[in-house]
């Protein structure tokens, strides 16, 4: 975990200068869309819309380096799991079976599981660009107060504000903690057996746990102290209005949503595309 993850550093970009409200309904909105549709066209479409604007926000890829691993090990471990337990689901859904080769009993491939799986595997992908400008260009304090300006109560909006704060602290504290335990001599590097890998990870994630809810008592007693919560209204230091920009985003993003929809509905007649029909 040398890399940061989660962390919002503030550049000068067309997608900093957005109001974290309007990124997280664009989210939202291009989020259900693909997650709606099993049609590969659309969700490539997004997919390639999704990059441009991770592109457009400057983020290093050494930023995302290590977020982008795990995402690829998750996305390789559902596809065989997928396969492993319904090796005949894009049969079923298709209602036509083209065999590549068989493989071994029950498992066979088609063109069918490819083509579904394919498709499953990009709608997941599509939302990982998303995910990571969302979290990596939004001031938390000023999403909690366009929460809160939209009518969420700003203790909900508050929290929120802590959860995406308290990524970055997670990290910074994990790594603390681990360089501490290696240098009393506790191996977690490639050349220990994975087992003893395993085994002192948790000498790590002990400590982690039991810091966070040192650190969750200290900041309930830190709002205590300033009166957090006694009254039904709260002013906000980072506020910022909706300008034209974050309306434009928000009518792109309900535009692609709808059409989305539309594509599902009068094209497709379904939420999934069939080629092989």
């Amino acid at each position: 975990m040398n890399g940061k993850l989660f962390s919002y550093n503030f550049i000068d970009t067309p997608i900093h200068r957005l109001s974290g409200l309007t990124k997280l309904v664009a989210f939202l909105f291009l989020t259900f869309a693909v997650m709606f549709s099993y049609d590969l066209r659309v969700v490539l479409l997004i997919m390639i819309f999704s990059i441009y604007i991770l592109r457009l926000s400057k983020i290093k890829f050494s930023q995302i380096k290590v977020m982008v691993i795990y995402v690829a090990v998750f996305l390789l471990t559902n596809v065989i799991i997928t396969f492993f337990f319904s090796p005949e689901e894009g049969v079923k859904i298709y209602g036509t079976r083209h065999v590549i080769f068989h493989i071994i009993g029950p498992y066979t491939l088609t063109q069918e599981q490819v083509f579904y799986q394919t498709t499953k595997f990009f709608k997941y992908a599509s939302v990982i660009p998303l995910g990571i400008t969302f979290l990596l260009t939004t001031n938390p304090s000023e999403f909690a107060s366009a929460l809160n300006g939209v009518g969420v109560h700003y203790k909900a909006a508050y929290a929120v504000s802590l959860t995406l704060r308290y990524f970055p602290d997670i990290q910074r504290e994990y790594r603390n903690i681990s360089l501490s335990q290696q240098a009393r001599g506790l191996d977690i590097s490639r050349k220990a057996k994975f087992s003893q890998r395993v085994k002192n990870s948790l000498l790590i994630i002990i400590p982690l746990v039991f810091s966070t809810l040192d650190r969750i008592e200290l900041i309930s007693n830190a709002m205590d102290l300033r009166g957090f919560g006694k009254h039904k209204k709260r002013t906000w230091f980072s506020k910022k209005k909706l300008s034209i920009s974050d309306f434009t985003v928000i009518i792109l993003s309900a535009l692609i949503f709808a059409a989305t929809l539309s594509v599902s509905a009068f094209i497709n007649h379904g939420r999934f595309y069939n080629p092989f029909i």
